[in-house]
Order: C-alpha cells, then sequence, then structure tokens
C-alpha cells in the first residue's frame, strides 16, 4: 500500500517556514530586562484576573477551619503583594518607594475593591519600569536592600518578585476555591 506523503511533507513545510520567520524575527537574543519583564507579565497575567474574580464582599474573606489564625484576609493579600511590588522595584531604581506603598501592607485605609486593584495594577506598571532598567552590566552590582541593613543585588529583587508574588498568588487560588471559584487560569482545563 502507498502512503501519502503529502499532507506530512506540507505540514513540515509550514513548521520550517514557520520557524524562519519567527527566526528572523528574533535577530538578537532577548536581553536580562526582556527576559525579567516577560516572566512579571507571566505573574500578572494569573494574579490580576484572580484579584479581580473574586466578589468585594469577599474580600474580606480569610480561612477559620484549620491553622489560620492570624493570615491575611484576601484584599490584604492582594495590597501586600502591591505594597511588596513597589518596595522590590524601588530597590531595583535605587530610589524611594512611591508614598502610597506605605510599608508591606499598603494602605490601611484602603478598603474597596477598586482601589485595591487600581493599586495592585499600578504596582505592577511601577515594577515593569525598575525591570526595563536592568541589564546584564548591573544586575548584580551591589544596591541598599529595602529590608534594612546591607545589600541585595537587582537580580535577587527581581527575582524575589515574581517568586513572592506566585506564592502570594498560590495563597489566592486556594481563598477562591474555598469560597466556590475557579481561578481564571484554571478555567476549561
Amino acid at each position: 500500500m502507498r502512503r501519502n506523503l503529502l499532507p506530512a511533507a506540507a505540514w513540515l513545510t509550514v513548521v520550517v517556514f514557520s520557524y524562519l520567520g519567527f527566526a528572523q524575527q528574533q535577530k538578537e537574543p532577548p536581553t536580562m530586562a526582556t527576559v525579567l519583564n516577560r516572566q512579571l507579565s507571566n505573574l500578572e497575567r494569573e494574579f490580576v484576573p484572580a484579584a479581580e474574580t473574586m466578589p468585594e464582599d469577599k474580600f474580606g474573606f480569610a480561612p477559620t477551619n484549620g491553622e489560620f489564625k492570624g493570615v491575611r484576609n484576601f484584599g490584604q493579600q492582594i495590597k501586600h503583594v502591591a505594597a511588596s511590588n513597589y518596595q522590590f522595584a524601588a530597590a531595583i531604581l535605587e530610589e524611594a518607594p512611591p508614598a502610597a506603598a506605605q510599608g508591606e501592607e499598603g494602605p490601611e485605609t484602603m478598603k474597596s475593591k477598586a482601589d485595591i486593584i487600581k493599586f495592585l495594577k499600578d504596582s505592577f506598571d511601577y515594577t515593569h519600569k525598575a525591570m526595563t532598567t536592568i541589564s546584564e552590566k548591573n544586575a548584580t552590582t551591589p544596591i541598599k536592600s529595602p529590608f534594612g541593613q546591607g545589600t541585595v543585588t537587582r537580580l535577587g529583587m527581581a527575582t524575589l518578585t515574581i517568586g513572592h508574588g506566585f506564592n502570594h498568588y498560590g495563597q489566592m487560588v486556594e481563598y477562591l476555591r474555598m469560597n466556590g471559584i475557579i481561578p481564571p487560569a484554571s478555567r476549561g482545563q
């Protein structure tokens, strides 16, 4: 029996030309800033929709069944990540954090979902600005630590920002699911 190789050959042609087109667009390797910004964007694409999905009347939710005494509620998780984004990005930029950051918990008076989401989105904008400044030349140069004494590196602060955000994203996913809400990133899977 003779096989028809045309479909396989046509598929291979599409793959080769697609790769060549992609390779032409990628004339230069990505920069450190590009890679870090891409990772931050991955976090942002998961974190912000998860924050937006929780109804406003559940922003005060914190688990109580089990060992959860003293944990942050859902809204506090978001404000903490936003405030930390500001703190970490300011360290990368070697500038004072914006006044809105107010420590690692964010503004105590900020209570509405709309205000918290805006604070979060603005923090990601500021953090993208910081990531853009990181280069192979300055990535490991010591800078003042936002934690008090000592020094850190821009690259260390950038990776901490992303890891910290995903840590809290995981907690937010649990809070959403405890309220019968499927996180946006998990829908359709």
